[in-house]
């Protein structure tokens, strides 16, 4: 799961949101360092990535890009993942996908002084072009992979995937769909229980 599904993920708390959202760049307890809520986001991550990481559903999609792209083949999934939650953001939520990222913008504006400085130094990136709705595209998802490709020094190859997915289109929407359901049961689970 890439951002924005961690983010829907999180439920209504703004706090549990972003610490879901930056907790990539936290390693072992450093979470503590943060408000009670954001700390309980980063858990959540944790345990949403381990569900992911372990799932037959995910490993199928991922073990398609796998010859051609090795370990980065898990990196694109997550991102395919969230195209299809976006294309399809009406089946899961009643707020327009437009809405709630301008929402969580604001968020992470408005607590500034928590965020890390990964998450501050990506912030005006992801606000300028839009990272969260220009999932729902192709050219949306293309542009990521390019960026993340041009990250690995161009060794990774992800901005080729886009083939991948528009070859295997519907085989990655349905495993798609019928994982992302899972993940939903399991994430509430999750967050009765924080």
């Amino acid at each position: 799961m890439n951002f924005l599904a961690h983010i829907y993920l999180s439920g209504e708390n703004d706090l549990i949101k972003i610490g879901n959202f930056m907790a990539d760049g936290i390693h072992g307890k450093n979470f503590e360092d943060f408000p009670k809520e954001v700390g309980q986001g980063i858990m959540l991550h944790r345990e949403i990535d381990t569900f992911t990481d372990f799932h037959p559903i995910f490993r199928k999609s991922k073990h398609r890009l796998h010859e051609k792209y090795g370990h980065y083949s898990g990196v694109i999934i997550d991102i395919f993942y969230d195209h299809f939650l976006a294309k399809n953001w009406n089946s899961y939520s009643d707020v327009k996908l437009e809405s709630f990222a301008d929402h969580f913008y604001h968020v992470l504006k408005d607590n500034y002084d928590i965020l890390t400085d990964k998450t501050k130094g990506m912030m005006p990136y992801m606000i300028q072009y839009n990272w969260l709705a220009s999932y729902a595209t192709i050219e949306g998802i293309s542009r990521i992979l390019f960026q993340m490709d041009h990250r690995t020094k161009n060794r990774s190859g992800m901005q080729f995937s886009v083939k991948e997915l528009q070859e295997f289109y519907v085989d990655f929407e349905e495993e798609f769909t019928q994982f992302f359901e899972e993940v939903r049961v399991f994430v509430k689970e999750k967050l009765a229980l924080l």
